[in-house]
């Protein structure tokens, strides 16, 4: 979850500021510690020179010691670090403990560490291991040997210890702060980008494919100066270029379907009239010449072809406008009956197989346009099948929906052509022959027809199985 957060850009946005105020914390942090650091090492020096040596002095010669044989600890601060070095070698030691010098037992690491402190070079750090961390600087005695005073760094090393701590408390809650702080201003400085997201998914759940589209209105409050503002621009020129392109698009499709029923009303009286006087030639009492009895009953045929084709396009055309449909009471096992018979007489050569529930179903609509439905799917699977091919038709009803499916067991739909199977003027031919009769319409009568009584129809299809689906509702 955690990071999915960060993959959004409000998450993004927030965890960079939170990371770079983190990192100008952690410079800042640095670079007190270091100033302060050097501050009181500079202080530690300047107490070592004005210091003046006297401690180390005092154990420069025996005799000047006072009466109890002590080093001279006067004016020096508690743990103050005396040493005197003779051709390299420590010949005495001590350090201020109560105000008392106490003798040191140094390690041999130790002395090597005190012979190799230059002479007059300033401060520097070393460790002892009976003492720890100290600050030193050295210089040359009166009998050519060497004193050496140091102060403890404890006290420099736990102020910085303190600032550290004092600064990741600081910081720490700082960086809380500005997280939460940072979170609910990044939030509100991109609620115009959340508006511009939900109007492109409001866009992306509308049906942009068929029928007229309402689209919603442009974005308000967009200032261009601003990067949000300029996305929220640009999606209202494309929405207002969609918008066009639909309307253009409905148009163009209301003025093909205007076209298809006017050609088709046109077409039906000339159609008629052809089909009239090929009939009449053909009833003529004198004998007619074998070619052109062929050729008026080829025109007869075609002309039968032509009607169905006319008849098809204008149901089409009736039903993309809209047209109401007829709502009674619609006895569909009977009209599954009824179908199932027909199509058994059509295609003698196929086993027709009903399944069917014992009580009869009812629905709602139009009993002729379902009639021609489901017996353009049994005409489908009579035609598209060889002989002998099972085709079994099962009605059940599921709650509020009643499903009516129409299997078999032929060669099956090529999978490239079932996405486009219920589509006006598909064929598995794509020569467009008319070897059996097929318009390419009688899927797409289907389709429209059930989406004109508030179903769907759906097909699966794979060698050596088919089903054609019908879900009206109950």
């Amino acid at each position: 979850m955690r990071r999915l957060r960060l993959r959004t850009l409000r998450g993004q946005l927030t965890a960079g500021l939170v990371v770079l105020l983190a990192l100008a914390c952690l410079a800042v942090g640095i670079t007190t510690s270091l100033a302060l650091r050097g501050f009181l090492m500079g202080r530690l020096d300047q107490q070592l020179s004005a210091s003046g040596g006297r401690f180390a002095a005092s154990l420069e010669h025996e005799t000047e010691r006072d009466a109890d044989n002590s080093a001279d600890t006067r004016g020096q601060a508690e743990a103050t670090f005396g040493a005197r070095l003779l051709d390299g070698n420590v010949t005495q030691t001590a350090v201020v403990d109560d105000a008392t010098d106490r003798p040191l037992q140094l390690t041999p690491e130790d002395r090597q560490t005190l012979a190799g402190i230059p002479v007059g070079g300033g401060g520097y750090s070393i460790r002892l291991s009976a003492l720890g961390k100290y600050r030193v600087t050295a210089v040359r005695g009166d009998d050519q040997d060497t004193l050496i005073t140091g102060l403890p760094l404890h006290p420099v090393e736990e102020t910085v210890h303190r600032l550290e701590a004092a600064e990741a408390v600081l910081f720490g809650a700082a960086l809380m702060a500005t997280g939460i702080a940072g979170a609910v201003w990044v939030r509100i400085s991109l609620r115009p980008l959340q508006k511009v997201t939900a109007r492109a998914a409001e866009v992306a759940r509308l049906p942009l494919a068929s029928g007229e589209i309402a689209m919603p209105g442009p974005l308000s409050d967009t200032d261009p100066r601003t990067e949000v503002g300029q996305v929220a621009t640009a999606l209202n020129h494309m929405l207002g270029h969609v918008e066009d392109a639909l309307t253009r698009r409905q148009a163009s499709e209301e003025r093909l379907r205007h076209f298809a029923a006017d050609a088709s009303h046109e077409l039906r009286t000339p159609v008629a009239n052809i089909r009239g006087h090929a009939e009449l030639a053909l009833r003529h009492h004198r004998p007619v010449p074998a070619e052109v009895r062929h050729a008026l009953e080829r025109i007869d045929s075609e002309s039968v072809r032509m009607t169905r084709l006319v008849d098809d396009l204008l149901l089409l055309a009736r039903l993309d406008a809209g047209r109401p449909l007829e709502h009674e009471p619609v006895d569909l096992t009977l009209l599954i009956l009824n179908a199932t018979d027909d199509a058994r007489a059509a295609g003698p050569g196929h086993h027709w197989l009903l399944d069917l529930p014992e009580e009869p179903v009812t629905v709602t609509g139009d009993a002729h346009r379902l009639q021609q439905a489901i017996g353009n799917l049994l005409a489908n699977a009579r035609t598209h099948t060889p002989t002998g091919t099972d085709v079994t038709i099962t009605l059940t009803k599921e709650r509020t929906t009643v499903l009516v499916d129409v299997s078999d067991n032929g060669p099956g739909i090529p999978e490239e052509l079932q996405p486009e199977v219920f589509g006006r003027f598909v064929r598995a031919d794509h020569a467009r022959s008319r070897s059996t009769g097929s318009t390419g319409l009688g899927l797409a009568i289907v389709h429209a027809v059930i989406a004109a009584h508030g179903g769907t129809a759906t097909v699966t299809s794979r060698p050596g199985h088919t089903t054609f689906r019908l879900a009206l509702p109950g």
